[in-house]
């Protein structure tokens, strides 16, 4: 379910919830995950939001700006759908992370690597050079926003899938475009309608991260963590008591 181009009526009714606003990298995330987030927060009176765009590693995004670029996305939701920050009731950013806090050493210089190959112990490329600056750029934005506890007023977590998305849902590395969406499609079909399944797939399993926040960003800031399969979002589910009187 989208929010569609708002009318007095739909405002109204979108007024009587409060807004789960949710940030994913690219279109298979959305189709893997955005239907279960619906499912999950569908006995509640919560609206699921979610925006496509991967804003740790976008050209000139650094620690000095990250808030902000992520606050100026929600101020904008709610610009055009006649909101303010008290209809939200917290922001959940999912990100990958792309071996960004393994050391350069293990990025390897390849010539015939034309994009990236991910291995669980390294990364292969024709750029290495630029693959270093992301991923310097990338975990500098990540411990920002790890450390951050609300943007624009409004309670906010960010939460990892090590390597990536297929990586941990799907235990696949280095797929195309069309396989990412054919295994997202086939994923949220997998777990239509089946919330509790998802929720102890991604909390239970041997990939899954246990503890707390703070110490699952420790944790993945380890060895070669980064690249493995590891993913924290369990802990989204955790505590099923949602705060509603926090903002």
């Amino acid at each position: 379910m989208r929010l569609p181009s708002p009318s007095g009526k739909q405002v109204i009714l979108v007024a009587r919830k409060r807004i789960v606003f949710v940030i994913v990298e690219g279109p298979s995330d959305d189709t893997a995950l955005g239907l279960l987030l619906n499912q999950y927060y569908a006995p509640r009176p919560v609206y699921v939001q979610i925006l496509r765009r991967d804003i740790t590693t976008e050209s000139g995004a650094k620690p000095e700006n990250i808030l902000t670029r992520v606050a100026a996305e929600i101020r904008k939701y709610a610009r055009d759908n006649h909101l303010e920050k008290l209809h939200f009731q917290e922001i959940i950013h999912l990100t990958d992370t792309d071996g960004a806090y393994i050391g350069d050493e293990f990025i390897i210089e390849d010539a015939l690597a034309a994009s990236p190959i991910y291995t669980q112990t390294a990364i292969r490329t024709c750029n290495k050079t630029g693959i270093e600056h992301r991923n310097r750029q990338k975990r500098a934005n990540l411990d920002k926003l790890s450390s951050t506890k609300s943007i624009w007023g409004i309670p906010y977590r960010i939460f990892y899938l090590s390597c990536n998305l297929d990586h941990v849902l799907y235990n696949k590395l280095n797929t195309t475009d069309e396989e990412k969406e054919t295994d997202a499609f086939r994923f949220a079909k997998q777990y239509k309608g089946k919330v509790p399944d998802f929720v102890r797939f991604i909390s239970q399993s041997a990939f899954s991260v246990q503890g707390g926040y703070s110490d699952s960003w420790q944790y993945i800031k380890s060895g070669l963590n980064s690249l493995e399969r590891h993913t924290n979002l369990g802990l989204c589910f955790a505590d099923d008591s949602l705060e509603t009187d926090s903002i």
